[in-house]
């Protein structure tokens, strides 16, 4: 089970793609990470999906990663007398702390916390931007607003505050309750949804303990802003588009999208680009020519991984969405330009041993013409950063954890393979060809480059490249 790319797919799991054929069917066609999606999904279901996927991974006897993505302190209005209203652009519309149904003229919005953080001036942005209202006058329970862009507006329709930072917590009761659950049931990636302050991230880290790696989704533009210090505690990044393009200009999300991704790569950390990547393909066979572009382009980025959201949740064609990403990532990747457009954006490596011998290890497998860079890896750190190099040659993780292993599944050119430690250099260097060989990278004769770090074992000890050749004997052992 080798893929023919380096750029990983992330599939959304709904009623579309709820049984386990469906769900082999998506993995065998290209899937390497599943996410779950908790705004959608109760716990049962959760843990129905996670027995689902790792079946599947017993028999391919093949590391995959499992996303839960919690539903994050998602804003919303209160109800109106008769189910909705019609506001007039130029109007005045007040939100306020009355628990009484709304109407053409003020609805009740349930989150002091917001009523008390808007200033004259603030944007509200009500069903995903379809309404725009502007802030007028503000106390802490009534705001007056001019109506900027008017319609229909009915009962709990999310709303978002561009311009304001809210004192919520990152982790709503639900969150907590539903990432407690994941964490049970042995999930590899926790995903954050609307965090807006680097603190967010590590709220979450001090509750899984390392029991799950963070991803943090940037939506919101205080998030955007705060990009630097967020990097510093997440272990992914996510481009979630869709709110993203909410709350700020539409137009400027794909340089956002380029910032971000490149922002990512220079740190080291995994980037998925994710919503309405293959829409179309909910109802249709087939892609626009538009989508196809709009996947590529994050292909030529760098991205680490390309997200399927509604196409397979949801959509009629979820095998076939999986099929279709997969397509386009081998096309690109074979397109002579794909390696200029990743060795334009190559950073130099920063001042690290592990970085300096990540870089090295590149430059010598790609000088050579080697096989392959093989990464012996307890915690996934010599992984990253050699995928961070972006090295022409396919890279393999070797690690005695198989959470490590499904971790790295999200993660660009990483085949990950689970085996056991080491115990001396020989030993390491005889099962990296063994293995290189056994997964189809490279053949009797050739050569192949080993990055570990010495004492073997030790997390973060990065130290050590080797040369070896893969001989006949690699190819006789099992």
């Amino acid at each position: 089970m080798r893929r023919q790319r380096r750029t990983k797919i992330v599939a959304t799991l709904g009623p579309a793609s709820s049984d386990q054929a469906i769900i082999e069917r998506m993995f065998v066609a290209g899937a390497d990470v599943f996410r779950i999606n908790m705004s959608h999904t109760p716990h049962e279901a959760m843990r129905g999906y996670v027995r689902m996927i790792r079946a599947v991974e017993q028999k391919y006897e093949r590391p995959i990663a499992i996303l839960v993505d919690l539903q994050g302190p998602k804003l919303r209005l209160d109800t109106f007398a008769g189910g909705g209203a019609t506001i007039v652009e130029g109007a005045t519309f007040i939100l306020d702390d009355e628990k009484k149904p709304g109407d053409e003229s003020r609805v009740h919005l349930p989150h002091p916390e917001v009523l008390a953080a808007l200033d004259e001036g603030h944007r509200l942005l009500v069903d995903d931007g379809k309404i725009k209202l502007r802030v007028i006058e503000a106390s802490a329970k009534r705001v007056v607003t001019k109506v900027e862009v008017g319609g229909r507006i009915s009962d709990r329709k999310g709303v978002s505050l561009p311009d304001s930072t809210i004192p919520l917590a990152a982790l709503t009761p639900k969150d907590r309750s539903d990432l407690e659950a994941a964490l049970e049931t042995d999930i590899d990636w926790i995903a954050l949804s609307f965090i807006q302050r680097p603190e967010d991230v590590a709220e979450a880290k001090k509750l899984t303990r390392g029991r799950a790696a963070i991803l943090a989704k940037i939506e919101k533009p205080q998030a955007v802003n705060r990009l630097a210090e967020i990097m510093e505690q997440a272990d992914s990044l996510m481009v979630a588009r869709g709110d993203l393009g909410v709350e700020m200009p539409l137009e400027s999300v794909p340089g956002l999208q380029k910032q971000i991704t490149h922002a990512a790569r220079h740190t080291g950390r995994p980037v998925v680009i994710a919503t309405q990547m293959l829409e179309s393909m909910i109802t249709a066979p087939v892609p626009t020519r538009a989508e196809v572009s709009d996947v590529a382009t994050a292909i030529y980025d760098g991205a680490d991984a390309v997200m399927l959201s509604a196409e397979s949740a949801a959509g009629k064609y979820p095998v076939e969405a999986v099929e279709t990403m997969n397509r386009i990532a081998e096309a690109v990747e074979n397109d002579p330009a794909y390696r200029t457009s990743i060795e334009a954006h190559r950073e130099a490596p920063e001042a690290t041993g592990a970085d300096a011998i990540a870089a090295a290890a590149r430059q010598i497998a790609e000088t050579l013409d080697l096989s392959a860079i093989v990464c012996l890896t307890s915690s996934g750190a010599t992984s990253l950063r050699v995928a961070r190099e972006r090295p022409e040659p396919p890279t393999i993780a070797l690690s005695p954890n198989l959470s490590t292993a499904r971790r790295l599944a999200l993660v660009w050119g990483i085949h990950c393979v689970v085996t056991e430690d080491a115990g001396d250099i020989d030993t390491m260097v005889s099962r990296a060809c063994r293995i290189a060989f056994h997964e189809g990278f490279a053949k009797p004769g050739q050569r192949v480059i080993i990055v570990a770090g010495v004492p073997l074992g030790t997390p973060g000890a990065t130290n050590m490249v080797r040369i070896a050749f893969v001989g006949a004997d690699d190819a006789l052992m099992d």
